[in-house]
């Protein structure tokens, strides 16, 4: 490591252009989220870097009526389950090789080149950095919410699968009456996700609200006769059986709405990560194949974050700037090998599902037994 070249840029820029990629991805500029893990987890910094969850398996229990003067009936304490592990370390980070450093050097010298044209050169990497660390968190969320167990392959750089498990539970996994890219004439979504719903109110006492599930499982869902003929029903729909379209997302959600028995909104995840591993690229769907989803609302967790390093004592010819609070980006200069200019973001999150018991999962690919 040594003197940063460009140290007058960085520190004129770094915290402004590092504010406004956040800004951005936080969906600021679109009034849209690009991540549905920052929709659905809140950020809780833990000092013990250490994540957890404790889930309450609450069943509710009707209170006595008792006489004046008498003492109240003792009731049975629910069980109380604990899921923890340690916060993973993340990150990655890119180079401006000599070639290219040369060259922002040269730019900087020349009195007609724009600053802002020798910034945006600089500073190519640093969104490339902070996406990488919320690629990761989506990744393992949607993994993790979809199959309760989130794992990630990192033999080289971490010494071990890194493994989360949210302590699912065995009451509330199910399977389908028939499978739904057996037979579309046969399958029974709507019985199916009725029987997660009916068992959630009637025997939990929980009001599922939302569902989830991946594209394929949605377009296996709506081209059964179980679900067409259901939204013809719900729009009056007259006309030959046959002739009964797959409704749309938008017009299943209406129906589905309309009617007490389900009072659900189903969310279609179609998602993709790409990764990369010695240079090589390839893309993966996190989502579990044909998992269904239940909540009883649309925030299900935290993300974890614990500080680094770094954060509590920097190190000397780095300049730092976090982003979303536990993303650390820094920027420093090396001249071994070569000169070269280094970007990188380092960060301990993870995230976790919490009150678990209110989580309900429909596996489409397996029989109900």
């Amino acid at each position: 490591m040594t003197e940063q070249f460009f140290i007058e840029y960085i520190n004129k820029y770094l915290k402004g252009n590092v504010i406004r990629i956040v800004e951005m991805l936080n969906g600021k500029q679109n009034n849209e989220l690009a991540y549905l893990h920052k929709q659905m987890l809140r950020k809780e910094f833990s000092s013990s870097g250490k994540w957890e969850t404790l889930s309450t398996l609450n069943t509710r229990v009707s209170a006595d009526f008792v006489s004046m003067d008498s003492s109240l009936p003792l009731k049975r304490r629910d069980a109380i389950r604990k899921a923890s592990g340690e916060i993973a370390k993340s990150g990655m980070e890119l180079w401006l090789n000599e070639a290219q450093v040369t060259e922002l050097l040269t730019l900087s010298q020349l009195a007609f080149v724009q600053e802002s044209d020798i910034v945006a050169k600089l500073f190519t990497d640093t969104p490339r950095v902070i996406t990488g660390v919320y690629e990761l968190m989506e990744r393992v969320f949607l993994q993790g919410f979809s199959a309760g167990v989130a794992e990630v392959s990192d033999l080289d750089n971490a010494g071990a699968n890194i493994r989360l498990d949210y302590g699912y539970l065995t009451a509330n996994k199910f399977g389908v009456s028939v499978l739904w890219d057996e037979n579309p004439t046969t399958a029974k979504p709507l019985d199916d996700l009725r029987r997660v719903i009916k068992k959630a109110k009637d025997q939990d006492g929980n009001t599922l609200t939302d569902v989830w599930m991946d594209d394929v499982a949605f377009e296996r869902m709506t081209a059964t006769d179980n679900v067409k003929n259901f939204f013809a029903w719900s729009i009056n729909y007259l006309g030959a059986a046959q002739n009964v379209p797959s409704p749309t997302l938008e017009q299943l959600n209406a129906a589905l709405k309309r009617d007490q028995r389900y009072g659900c909104t189903i969310h279609i995840i179609d998602r993709t990560i790409i990764t990369e591993k010695d240079g090589a690229r390839k893309s993966e769907k996190p989502w579990q194949p044909g998992m269904v989803v239940f909540s009883t609302g649309t925030q299900v967790g935290v993300l974890s974050w614990a500080q680094l390093a770094e954060m509590i004592q920097p190190a000397a010819g780095v300049s730092y700037q976090r982003a979303d609070e536990y993303i650390l980006v820094s920027m420093f200069s090396v001249n071994r090998p070569s000169f070269s200019e280094y970007t990188t973001s380092q960060a301990r999150a993870v995230p976790v599902i919490c009150d678990v018991d209110h989580i309900y999962q429909l596996d489409t690919k397996v029989i109900q037994a």
